[in-house]
């Protein structure tokens, strides 16, 4: 059994490999293996996208691997696999990115991304450091952190959920920004757990141990 951390060169997952092999442990749960092999994926008991950079080039970077689309697609449509994304990760969950230009995601969470527009002119994007999440709706994965725990943003883009029941928690930042979205076995973060210290480690070690 094992968890896959996906390896399609987007971003440097030292960090997250790090903290979830911590979690596992700690847990006693199944090993973490980092792989872009789409035979690995595919066999999968739980499966972590994560991703850096721009939407397009996150989409893109999944399909010049041979089969590990297909693979992803195998795992958590029919297969039914524990899912977390994360940043562009979560961001790919939606049914179409509008960063620079249409592509298309996964539809597994349906909405749009969209560039964050403040209200407040004086607010900067990308959206950078610590926020306080408010959690909208229960589960599994969020047992133990509350309203005010703090998560580690960057990011220019965020996902506009088209169900309000997909929406988990969000913060402020001159306007609701979506930071958990989640939908049956399929999870998302827009934020960086593997840097968010203890809330961060908490989600890390539920999610390890969530049963859909």
């Amino acid at each position: 059994m094992a968890t896959v951390l996906v390896d399609y060169e987007s971003g440097n997952l030292h960090s997250a490999e790090k903290a979830f092999q911590r979690m596992a442990t700690e847990g006693g749960h199944e090993r973490v293996v980092v792989s872009a092999d789409p035979d690995a994926v595919a066999r999968a008991d739980r499966i972590v996208l994560p991703g850096d950079g721009a939407f397009p080039a996150c989409r893109r970077g999944l399909q010049a691997i041979d089969g590990l689309e297909a693979a992803l697609i195998e795992a958590v449509e029919r297969r039914g696999v524990p899912f977390l994304g994360i940043c562009v990760g979560m961001q790919m969950l939606a049914t179409l990115g509008r960063e620079y230009e249409d592509v298309a995601g996964f539809g597994w969470i349906p909405g749009e991304v969209v560039r964050i527009a403040p209200e407040d002119p004086t607010l900067k994007v990308p959206h950078m450091g610590w926020n306080d999440l408010v959690i909208d709706r229960a589960h599994p994965v969020l047992a133990g952190i509350g309203t005010g725990d703090h998560a580690y943003f960057v990011h220019g883009y965020q996902m506009q959920v088209s169900n309000p029941a997909h929406l988990l928690a969000h913060v402020d930042y001159g306007a609701a920004i979506t930071a958990i979205v989640g939908n049956g076995n399929v999870l998302g973060t827009q934020f960086h757990p593997e840097k968010s210290q203890g809330a961060g480690l908490r989600l890390i070690g539920n999610f390890l141990g969530w049963k859909p």
